[in-house]
């Protein structure tokens, strides 16, 4: 059961690019994404787990959705060489 195959994944045009110039990137993203999603059977989807940690490391204060959409749009209009 260790078939590869290709699927479409949404993604933003710059990780879509350096993904299709490094195959071994590509490589990379494909088994970090197999593992993540793979769930041993009476576990908690991994994905779900580590999307809601993200909020609630030790130290950090929480974000608010509004509080990150605003740190990704500002990210994406800054100026970058």
């Amino acid at each position: 059961m260790n078939q590869v195959v290709m699927v479409p994944v949404p993604l933003s045009q710059e990780a879509a690019d350096m993904l299709r110039d490094d195959p071994a990137k590509l490589s990379l993203a494909g088994q970090m994404l197999t593992r993540l999603l793979h769930s041993p059977a009476g576990e908690a989807d991994p994905l779900v787990a580590l999307l809601a940690g993200l909020k609630r490391e030790p130290g950090v204060p929480d974000l608010t959705d509004a509080e990150i959409e605003a740190e990704i749009a500002a990210y994406r209009a800054a100026d970058r060489p």
